[in-house]
């Protein structure tokens, strides 16, 4: 098929159809990415701890408590406690909610009560003695450190006693074991380990509360004599310790005795 050809003669040349202009579209500015700090997932809660959480992760009340103090360093006392109550009472101390002091203990969860060695309890320290002076009429007092320790045991170790004796206004001498209380090993038993030890800790506590040595008539007691013995065999220049600082005599002076020795009361 022939293609009709233009024609070079014509006066005018052939207008070509105008075809339709390219629409140009107007591509949009691309803004700059920020870049965002990293985000924590966001709980669905309004608290960091739920309920369901604590459940799967600790399912004993041991592994709760020891979390709770991991976290809060606070001591909670869960075991035995009805299994909500517990979830409860750890979940609001991780969120920081005020919780009733009964749950609140005093020994760290990571320690095994069954692993430790049972102390005897320290008694309560030996009444004063009711005939004795008010503290305010003391008149000079000695603290010493060589005193023999009552507990045979100790003795035999050469251990001694804190002691300090008081004499009052009225003449009377009293005699005080301040201690030291010292726990020692009693007994052997092997552990869970296979590890031998102690089976309980004895407390040697020597202390006797503040007693009387010398009545204010100057007789003394059964063991005010022992005392003074003792106290005699420690010697001072030419005296010993009873007479130089135990059973010593003070005179009250004032400034007016420089001028005037003779109205000395």
């Amino acid at each position: 098929m022939n293609e009709e050809l233009p024609n070079p003669w014509a006066d005018e040349a052939p207008v070509a159809e105008a075809k339709p202009a390219k629409k140009t579209s107007k591509k949009k500015a691309v803004e700059p990415e920020v870049e965002l700090a990293p985000q924590a997932p966001a709980s669905l809660n309004s608290a960091d701890f739920d309920m369901e959480g604590l459940m799967s992760d600790f399912p004993t009340a041991r592994e709760l408590e020891r979390f709770v103090f991991d976290e809060t360093g606070i001591v909670l006392n869960l075991k035995g406690r009805a299994n909500k109550l517990k979830y409860q009472v750890a979940m609001d101390v991780l969120n920081g909610i005020p919780v009733d002091m009964m749950f609140i203990g005093n020994s760290n969860p990571y320690i095994d009560k069954g692993d430790l060695i049972p102390e005897d309890p320290i008694r309560e320290k030996p009444a004063r003695d009711d005939s004795l002076p008010e503290r305010n009429q003391v008149q000079n007092s000695f603290y010493c450190a060589v005193v023999p320790h009552p507990d045979s045991t100790m003795r035999a170790q050469n251990k001694k006693v804190q002691t300090i004796f008081r004499k009052y206004n009225n003449g009377m001498i009293s005699y005080e074991v301040l201690g030291p209380i010292e726990p020692v090993p009693h007994g052997e038993k092997i552990d869970k380990y296979g590890r031998t030890r102690p089976e309980v800790i004895r407390m040697i506590d020597p202390r006797t509360g503040e007693q009387v040595a010398v009545r204010s008539d100057g007789t003394m007691t059964n063991q005010g004599k022992k005392l003074r013995a003792m106290m005699q065999t420690f010697k001072v220049n030419r005296s010993n310790y009873w007479e130089m600082w135990v059973d010593r005599e003070f005179v009250s002076l004032n400034d007016s005795i420089a001028n005037n020795p003779w109205d000395l009361k």
